[in-house]
């Protein structure tokens, strides 16, 4: 017998379908609508308000809470969030130490509405199903293609169906206080991407495992408020490291891994358009090292005339243009609160 969703979706109002598919990759010019501006065919996703609405559920979201689990080959995990409640980006870190991080930082699972996968690699993926048995009332939000590849490359319970509220890349949807836009991102999943995520005036980006940065990837990232962007590699120690010439190749394809220098590049193309706060994520252990990531990105920022602070959060830090630090492959951030 089929779950049901504690979402219900309900109809979104004058919609237009202009003709995105996930399974097409499509690349429209930078010049296409903002998130804010599209309306989705598709019906959109809120909690349900099960009668009085709660002091909680009253309060009108004023900050986004992030807190990373682990980031990297090894497993990738994050919560955002606001006043009302929030969501996992991945499931790729024990689910236990994920629960008992957020109670730590005072969140329960209670709180947590639903999981989004970027894309089906085990690493995203591998404890997915234990969340969702141990928390009926999460949902799984996914293209169909990413539910495809969890049930055809992993040995995953198929009832992993039964939670799955399936996306579509280029068409918002919305859960709690967030209207969430999947877009296309080259890597070598059985599909793949990054997630804008919108809330009031703040805008928040999820951008990792990519090889290059495609325009739609450009598109949202230059939007972003605060984001969290792959520095996957130092080129120098991937060439010279213990790496099979085969998987060396397969990283530094367009469908692999970013390097320091390329997201070096791209945050200088993207920092002063209202860029606060920038997480380098899923770092390599044999080919990269945070303080050689967080070198790179940072002479690559100076050099093009910005400023860049630490999250240590000093004066001179509050000053800068733009804070820069890198997500721990295993261990929990503290919770950010970000106005």
């Amino acid at each position: 017998m089929r779950r049901r969703s504690k979402f219900n979706p309900q109809p979104a109002q004058n919609v237009i379908d202009f003709g995105f598919a996930d399974e097409q990759l499509e690349q429209p010019s930078l010049t296409a609508p903002l998130p804010s501006q599209r309306r989705s065919p598709y019906p959109l996703i809120d909690g349900e308000s099960g009668g009085a609405e709660s002091e909680k559920d009253s309060v009108s979201p004023r900050f986004f809470k992030f807190m990373s689990f682990g980031s990297g080959s090894s497993g990738n995990c994050s919560y955002l969030g606001s006043e009302r409640g929030g969501i996992l980006i991945d499931a790729g870190v024990k689910s236990e130490y994920v629960e008992s991080q957020l109670r730590s930082a005072g969140i329960s699972m209670d709180e947590v509405k639903g999981i989004l996968l970027t894309h089906d690699h085990s690493d995203h993926i591998q404890y997915v199903y234990r969340l969702l048995r141990a928390h009926k009332h999460l949902a799984l939000f996914c293209t169909n293609r990413v539910m495809n590849g969890l049930m055809q490359r992993h040995n995953i319970s198929k009832r992993v169906r039964d939670y799955h509220t399936p996306i579509y890349k280029e068409i918002p949807f919305k859960v709690l206080d967030f209207e969430i836009t999947a877009f296309e991102v080259p890597h070598d999943g059985t599909d793949n991407m990054g997630f804008s995520i919108v809330m009031g005036n703040r805008h928040f980006v999820f951008a990792t495992d990519m090889g290059a940065v495609s325009s739609r990837a450009l598109h949202y990232i230059q939007q972003a408020h605060f984001l969290v962007v792959e520095a996957n590699y130092d080129l120098e120690m991937l060439l010279n490291g213990r790496y099979p010439d085969y998987l060396k190749a397969r990283i530094r394809t367009p469908y692999g891994h970013m390097d320091n220098s390329n997201t070096a590049a791209l945050l200088a193309k993207v920092a002063g358009h209202g860029l606060k706060y920038v997480w380098l994520c899923h770092l390599s252990r044999d080919n990269n090292m945070p303080e050689k990531a967080l070198a790179t990105v940072r002479q690559g920022l100076e050099n093009a005339g910005f400023t860049v602070g630490s999250d240590a959060e000093t004066t001179k830090d509050r000053d800068a243009d733009l804070i820069l630090t890198a997500l721990p492959r295993f261990d929990a951030t503290r919770l950010y609160v970000l106005r």
